[in-house]
């Protein structure tokens, strides 16, 4: 059985400023804002949502499917998949769009300024949930609008459940709409911020949207996570990591984890610490694809952080 991932393909351009943002801008002064950072570091990575968790669920052994829409440009990324076991059966490439794009400026404290292209994801709706794959599980993450509307109602019409996970494609819906996607969903996973917004557009409280849902899973960041489920709250430590040296793609790794103990049926409290543990170890290393493991490693770490075994 397999999990489709849906959502946004994309190269990450990632820049790292050696101060903080705070320091050069200036609240008073946001109404005409002009500011310029100077970025000794730069690096070009392979990214986007479905990309990333496809990447991390495939380190946990599972075999992925991600569906997306990609442009022109998409052959080093289609033969880095291809190094790394990852199937591209389901990615559609246009050839007059540049496959998404990102551009993301780090500063010393992790706070992050993103300018993203979506190109090709626009027409994500080009791309239909299959039908004749072995398919258990989908998750709708960050995509084109109309194709995130279109892959949550075919999941549904299929009778596959699915996560889903708005993330930075949030803004794009108002509050109708994410009703409509919160009755349509078996999960939805948000960080805090964008918890926050979900409560602002749909009026209901995280309690009232646990009610709809199997579990709603909200991040912490380095204060761990939450997962309302079944009329409780049950609250996941975070994973301590080695190093802290790029944010950019831990809530993707995050969501991989999830993917992975829904796959294999086991308990909140444990599939919560797997992602967590997902997200320290993407942290540890830059850019979002550039990590590994093996189980063996894995479970030795779980152990270390948890003080149980797999």
């Amino acid at each position: 059985m397999s999990a489709l991932i849906c959502g946004s393909m994309a190269y990450d351009t990632i820049m790292v400023f050696h101060d903080k943002f705070k320091n050069h801008i200036l609240p008073e002064k946001v109404h005409m804002l002009n500011v310029s950072f100077l970025v000794p570091v730069i690096r070009r990575e392979y990214g986007g949502c479905a990309g990333n968790i496809a990447y991390n669920l495939n380190l946990l052994g599972e075999e992925p499917l991600t569906m997306a829409v990609v442009g022109h440009d998409f052959e080093p990324y289609s033969q880095w998949m291809s190094q790394n076991g990852l199937s591209s059966e389901f990615i559609h490439i246009i050839d007059n769009q540049y496959t998404g794009q990102a551009y993301i400026t780090t500063d010393d404290e992790g706070n992050q300024i993103t300018a993203f292209h979506p190109g090709a994801m626009s027409f994500a709706h080009l791309n239909s949930i299959p039908t004749e794959s072995d398919i258990s599980i989908g998750i709708v993450s960050p995509d084109g609008k109309e194709g995130m509307h279109l892959h949550a109602e075919q999941f549904v019409e299929l009778e596959i459940p699915f996560i889903f996970d708005p993330g930075q494609g949030m803004p794009m819906f108002n509050g109708a709409e994410l009703l409509k996607f919160i009755d349509q969903a078996t999960w939805i996973t948000l960080n805090d911020y964008e918890s926050e917004l979900m409560q602002e557009r749909t009026g209901l409280t995280l309690e009232q949207m646990a009610e709809r849902v199997e579990a709603l899973i909200i991040t912490l960041g380095g204060k761990g996570s939450k997962i309302y489920t079944n009329g409780e709250c049950i609250n996941i430590p975070a994973a301590k990591p080695n190093a802290l040296l790029d944010p950019t793609g831990c809530g993707d790794a995050y969501r991989a984890g999830l993917l992975y103990g829904l796959m294999n049926e086991l308990s909140w409290e444990v599939t919560g610490r797997i992602a967590s543990l997902m997200g320290a170890i993407k942290i540890e290393h830059h850019g979002t694809q550039n990590h590994s493991f093996n189980m063996n490693e894995f479970g030795r770490r779980f152990h270390e952080n948890f003080g149980f075994s797999l």
